[in-house]
C-alpha cells in the first residue's frame, strides 16, 4: 500500500508546484489571459486534492465492494482506517470552511447592498454621502444588476478626467463579470493552503485588466495612473469602511500598477513566442488536469488491484500494479 500513499502525497504537494507555475506563467501574460489561466489552474488543482481526498477516504469501501473484509484489509495494510479517517477529517473540514466562506460572502454582498441604499445616483452609478473615500464595483444582488458605488470623499478627491479613469474601471469589473472569478480562486483557497497565493495573484491582475480597460476608455495612461495613484493616496489618508466585498480602484499592489501603466499596454505574444506562450499555458494547464485525474484514478485502480491480489484472483493490470508496487517497496 505504500503506492497509494506515494499518489496521495504527490496529490496533495503538487498544488504547491502547480501554484507556482501558474503565478509564473501569468506574471508573463496579458492581464485579461492571466485572469483565466489562474482561475483555471485553482479549479484544476482544488479538484484534484478533493479527488485525492474522496479516494483514500473510500479505501475501505471501496475494498468492501470487492468483497474483501475490513479485517483482512487493515491486516494488509494497518493504516488503511486511519488515513481514511484523516481523509475524512479533512474533507469535513474543507466542506466547513467553504460553507463559511460562503455565507461570509453573501453575507458582505448584503451589506454592501445596503450601505448603497443610502446613495443616489442615475444609471449604474451610486454616490454614498461621506468622508470615506472609496470606490468599488458591487455585483448584482437577488434580481439587482451591479452598480458602482462611489463615496462622496472619493469624488471630491478626483479631478473630472481622474474620475472618469475611476468609473471606466469600475465598469470593467463588473462588464467582464470579474467577481466571479474572485469567487471562484476564493472558495478553491479554502481546498488548499497553497492556492492562497492564486488568490492574491489574481486580485493584482483582475485589477490590472481593469486598469487596461480604463487606460482604453480614456486614452491616456498617464492620467490613468495618475488616477489610481491619488485614490490610493487617498484612501491611505483617511481610511474606509469596512466589509466591502469590493473589486475597487485602489485594491492591490498600487505601485505596481502605477508602474505598469507608465509602460506601453500589453499585448498578446506574436508569432513565435505567441506560440510557444499560448503551448506553455495549455501544457501546464492539461498537465495540472491530467495530474490530478491520473492519480485520482490510479487510487481506486489500486484499490481494486490489491483487492484482487488478497481473493487470489487474477486482475487485468496486475503486471503493471505488480511492477509498481514492488518498486515502490510495498
Amino acid at each position: 500500500m505504500t503506492f497509494v500513499l506515494v499518489l496521495v502525497l504527490l496529490v496533495l504537494v503538487f498544488p504547491w508546484g502547480g501554484a507556482a507555475i501558474a503565478r509564473r506563467l501569468a506574471s508573463v501574460l496579458p492581464p485579461r489571459w492571466a485572469c483565466w489561466e489562474l482561475t483555471g489552474a485553482a479549479v484544476l488543482l482544488a479538484g484534484g486534492t478533493i479527488a485525492a481526498l474522496m479516494g483514500l477516504f473510500h479505501v475501505p469501501f471501496l475494498a468492501s465492494q470487492e468483497q474483501v473484509p475490513l479485517r483482512r484489509v487493515v491486516e494488509v495494510w494497518p493504516a488503511a482506517i486511519p488515513f481514511a479517517g484523516m481523509a475524512g477529517v479533512a474533507l469535513l473540514v474543507q466542506s466547513v470552511l467553504l460553507m463559511r466562506r460562503w455565507i461570509t460572502h453573501r453575507s458582505l454582498l448584503k451589506r454592501a447592498w445596503l450601505t448603497a441604499e443610502e446613495g443616489t445616483g442615475d444609471g449604474d452609478l451610486l454616490v454614498v454621502p461621506g468622508s470615506d473615500v472609496d470606490a468599488f464595483a458591487l455585483p448584482g444582488y437577488r434580481g439587482r444588476r451591479g452598480r458602482i458605488v462611489v463615496t462622496s470623499g472619493m469624488v471630491r478627491v478626483l479631478k473630472d478626467g481622474e474620475r472618469e479613469v475611476l468609473l471606466a474601471h469600475e465598469r470593467a469589473h463588473l462588464d467582464g463579470r470579474h467577481h466571479l472569478l474572485s469567487a471562484v480562486v476564493d472558495l478553491a483557497a479554502m481546498v488548499h493552503p497553497a492556492l492562497r497565493s492564486l488568490r492574491e495573484a489574481l486580485a493584482f491582475h483582475l485589477e490590472r485588466w481593469a486598469d487596461e480597460t480604463a487606460a482604453a476608455v480614456v486614452g491616456d495612461r498617464r492620467v490613468t495612473a495618475a488616477a489610481i495613484a491619488r485614490a490610493a493616496l487617498a484612501r491611505a489618508s483617511r481610511g474606509r469602511a469596512d466589509g466591502y466585498p469590493l473589486l475597487s480602484v485602489t485594491s492591490g499592489p498600487v505601485p505596481q500598477r502605477v508602474q505598469a501603466l507608465l509602460l506601453p499596454e500589453p499585448a498578446a505574444p506574436r508569432g513565435g513566442a505567441r506560440r510557444a506562450r499560448a503551448l506553455g499555458m495549455a501544457a501546464t494547464v492539461a498537465a495540472v488536469a491530467l495530474v490530478s485525474l491520473a492519480l485520482a484514478y490510479g487510487l481506486h485502480e489500486y484499490v481494486e488491484y490489491s483487492a484482487s491480489q488478497l481473493l487470489g484472483a487474477p486482475s487485468g493490470p496486475s503486471g503493471l500494479w505488480s511492477a509498481l508496487d514492488t518498486l515502490l517497496g510495498s
